[in-house]
């Protein structure tokens, strides 16, 4: 059997390696409560950057939050191997439900989900109480989920 693949045309068409993913099944998922503890650890860390931001500002601060708590989430999901500093002090990641890192767009739309997982009372965040893969809208919106650290 060859390697080669052909298009319609009878072109050589060279085969890109298929990129191996782990079986999500193998992860193990993360703890509600050690969630929440990364969730209290982020949101110091996040609440005093937006207060100094938002200080030096003195302007609107839901912008202000909005925009910090995006590019927070972002940089740590997307190039720190899915673990914002809470995440790291628990041992939890992020990671997509195919097993695969977070991209640039799924980082920030688990980001803005957030405020919908928020909205009602926080029902979104309790959703993971009764889930049985423990994942909150924000997770079900972003494909994610929320498994321990190797």
């Amino acid at each position: 059997m060859s390697d080669h693949i052909y298009d319609d045309t009878e072109t050589y068409v060279e085969e890109k390696p298929k990129r191996k993913v782990r079986d999500v099944d193998t992860y193990e998922l993360a703890d509600i409560g050690n969630r929440l503890i990364a969730l209290i650890i982020d949101g110091f860390i996040l609440s005093t950057i937006t207060g100094i931001l938002f200080g030096a500002a003195k302007g609107p601060g839901f912008g202000v939050g909005l925009v910090v708590g995006v590019a927070f989430h972002w940089y740590f999901l997307t190039r720190m191997n899915g673990q914002t500093p809470g995440a790291m002090l628990m041992k939890i990641r992020i990671i997509k439900t195919d097993g695969t890192k977070l991209q640039d767009a799924d980082a920030i739309v688990r980001q803005v989900a957030t405020y919908l997982s928020s909205a009602i009372m926080g029902l979104g965040y309790f959703w993971a109480l009764w889930d049985d893969k423990r994942q909150t809208w924000h997770d079900k919106i972003a494909n994610t989920y929320v498994v321990k650290a190797e």
